[in-house]
């Protein structure tokens, strides 16, 4: 049932983690590949900065879309997180907004600054593509059609592919904007997609609109309930800015830019395992946790499967093949890619933990200490990244690396006290069968 349930999930963001692969590859084999690496994956630090906001969408509808009058509200609330979000991102590309940050706070190169503008600008659809389609997926994925959401994120990187191919082949673009445009328009595609699939499950919805209980959701409770999750997404994508910002006053700035994109590619193919999880646990664990066990030893079982595999690829000739042959890295490039890789091979296991614990606390209708985790964890990654480069002077590929291992294991060790509370709370309150987004947040 468990596995049923999430592999669908799991091979839609393996095939997301995919993209990272696809586009990178395409760019390695364009003119100024160095270069367009790195200013493709500022681009892209800013492009999950946007979505940061939007992106647990997924998890709010998977646990409050429950009839018709609830998904008119959370819709309307996505409709304007999302408007507020793109006009917030057409702010920032404002040349002279964007080059104060770029050069003066960022202190990027400014061949890499140049580029990264016009590839950031291309990815003005990407936050409202992204909202409304963890929008729509939530919905599916609430009422057990996890395999539409598979579908959609095939027409994502079929169309992704297409466009990466036909830029490559017959456009002039530099390399960073081939990327950033072929990203945009798979997520629209994939947006639209969603929405088609969906309606039949509104339709239901609002065919049994006249028996809905009467007490539905509230504004103020739908923004109680997700503005600690924002916040935690925010603060988990801002990372890759963060990572960006001191890597590039680093040791081999410019190499480690131009690989941490590749390697983060990597990472998340195996992480995906682990982000995918989390919906299911929010659909599966049940009101009053009666699913806990087994949801539990399915994510052990997970852990031991996602550390095993990456083992393989990670201490094998295989990551030298994944990074010079398929990636396009060149053979400098590749060998400097392979330490900071091995120190990642924990981060996927990681993850599955980390989705573990949040899925128990999003289905409990507890979201905040979810934000506090995250924010123990960015504080982790800085003062890493601070101590690693500054103190002793570190490459900067490799500071990521043990800044984003040591930051997530600290996020887990504090969400360890709140999990076993909530466990507690809510496998006590037997005689509560009724959903109540004000039950215990």
């Amino acid at each position: 049932m468990i596995f049923l349930f999430w592999i669908p999930l799991a091979l839609t963001w393996i095939m997301m983690a995919l993209e990272g692969p696809i586009v990178a590859s395409v760019i390695a084999r364009l003119h100024d590949a160095k270069l367009n690496l790195a200013a493709y994956g500022v681009a892209l630090s800013v492009a999950f900065i946007s979505e940061g906001p939007i992106i647990m969408l997924v998890s709010t509808a998977t646990a409050l879309v429950r009839n018709y009058s609830s998904y008119r509200k959370l819709l309307r609330f996505a409709l304007l997180l999302n408007g507020l979000i793109t006009v917030l991102l057409a702010i920032l590309m404002i040349p002279g907004i964007f080059s104060f940050l770029a050069d003066d706070v960022v202190g990027l190169p400014e061949e890499v600054s140049r580029l990264a503008y016009w590839s950031t600008l291309l990815f003005l659809p990407w936050p409202a593509a992204i909202g409304m389609r963890r929008f729509y997926q939530g919905i599916l994925i609430r009422h057990n059609r996890t395999r539409f959401v598979t579908y959609g994120t095939i027409t994502r990187l079929g169309s992704l592919t297409a466009a990466a191919l036909v830029l490559s082949w017959w456009g002039d673009l530099p390399g960073a904007c081939v990327g950033s445009l072929s990203l945009s328009v798979g997520v629209v595609c994939e947006a639209v997609a969603s929405r088609i699939m969906v309606r039949g499950v509104l339709m239901r919805l609002k065919a049994g609109s006249a028996d809905e209980n009467p007490v539905s959701l509230t504004y103020r409770e739908i923004t109680s309930f997700y503005t600690p999750l924002a916040l935690t997404s925010l603060l988990f994508l801002s990372a890759h800015s963060i990572v960006t910002f001191f890597v590039a006053r680093s040791q081999m700035a410019v190499e480690s830019l131009a690989v941490l994109p590749v390697i983060g590619a990597l990472m998340f193919i195996f992480r995906s395992l682990g982000l995918s999880y989390q919906e299911t646990v929010i659909a599966l664990i049940g009101d009053r946790f009666e699913k806990f066990f087994p949801i539990r030893n399915f994510a052990l079982l997970l852990v031991s499967a996602v550390f095993c595999s990456l083992g393989l690829v990670v201490f094998t000739d295989v990551v030298a093949i994944w990074y010079q042959d398929i990636c396009g890295l060149t053979p400098d490039l590749t060998l400097f890619a392979l330490a900071p890789t091995k120190l990642l091979i924990v981060l996927p296991a990681l993850e599955v933990v980390m989705s573990f614990q949040r899925g128990l606390m999003v289905a409990g209708l507890t979201t905040k200490p979810v934000t506090l985790g995250a924010l123990t964890e960015i504080i982790a990654i800085v003062a890493t990244l601070n101590l690693a480069i500054h103190s002793f002077n570190m490459v900067g590929a490799m500071a990521a690396a043990l800044a984003l291992v040591t930051g997530r294991a600290l996020a887990i060790l504090f969400l360890l006290y709140p999990n076993y509370v909530l466990f507690r709370m809510i496998t006590k309150r037997k005689e509560q069968s009724s959903f109540s987004l004000t039950r215990l947040c």
